[in-house]
C-alpha cells in the first residue's frame, strides 16, 4: 500500500468543511486513492502530470509516484 502527503493547502481547506458528510466522501476518496492511484482523472496544459477526482462539489487534486500519493488541493467546483 502506498502512503499519503498531505499539502498544507489541502490541509486548511479540509478544515472550512462544516458537513461532516462531504468530510466523510473525502476521507473515502483518499483511500480509495490510496488502493487505486490511477483513479482520478489525468489533467492537462498546465496542471501535467497531476489528477482529479470530483467530489460533489468539490474537486480533490494529487499527484502520485509508484510508493507515495500527494495530496496537493481540494477546491469548490465554482472556484476553478
Amino acid at each position: 500500500m502506498v502512503s499519503v502527503i498531505f499539502d498544507s493547502l489541502f490541509k486548511k481547506e479540509f478544515r472550512k468543511i462544516k458537513n461532516p458528510i462531504i468530510k466523510e466522501k473525502v476521507i473515502k476518496q483518499i483511500s480509495k486513492i490510496k488502493t487505486y492511484p490511477e483513479i482520478g482523472k489525468p489533467m492537462k496544459y498546465s496542471r501535467k502530470g497531476t489528477r482529479e477526482l470530483y467530489i460533489p462539489p468539490f474537486r480533490l487534486s494529487y499527484t502520485f509516484d509508484g510508493e507515495t500519493v500527494y495530496i496537493l488541493y481540494l477546491y469548490h467546483k465554482d472556484k476553478q
